[in-house]
């Protein structure tokens, strides 16, 4: 069994800080700005959610792409969340993740593409939550120079 603390202090108005044990840094976290009295500039938890997601897909991503001798030269990943009301209550619908990887020549599209499926239905964040996760990868195959 693995565990994670996470702690929460209310700081001022709809902000607070998060803070684990275990890491050295903080992260300022507030209501956003779409809802009354959110904050700018602030990360929210929205923002939070979106990034677990991605974050959980890359890391996956990498060591399923280690496991599978996949070669690689570059990861990098957008991902956006759509809200709706949903029988009165504000509900993430969708998560679409936009990964970019770079492969060598020597690689194939194909397989590039089934790792990161694979790693999008393995990925636990992604399995613990009810949003429909959308994958739009993007493999790009780097050039033999001559």
């Amino acid at each position: 069994m693995y565990t994670y603390e996470v702690n929460l202090k209310w700081t001022v108005n709809r902000k607070g800080v998060l803070s684990s044990p275990l890491l050295p840094q903080q992260i300022e976290v507030a209501t956003p700005p779409d809802f009354p009295k959110g904050m700018e500039g602030v990360w929210t938890p929205e923002h939070l959610l979106v990034a677990s997601v991605n974050g959980c897909l890359m890391t996956t991503f990498l060591a399923i792409a280690e496991n599978s001798k996949l070669e690689f030269i570059s990861y990098e990943s957008d991902a956006v969340c759509n809200i709706a009301i949903i029988e009165g209550k504000h509900a993430i619908t969708e998560i679409i993740l936009k990964p970019k990887v770079t492969i060598p020549h020597t690689q194939k599209q194909d397989r590039a593409i089934h790792i990161l499926e694979m790693s999008k239905r393995t990925c636990l964040i992604s399995n613990a939550i009810k949003a429909t996760i959308l994958l739009e990868p993007e493999i790009i195959v780097e050039k033999v120079l001559v």
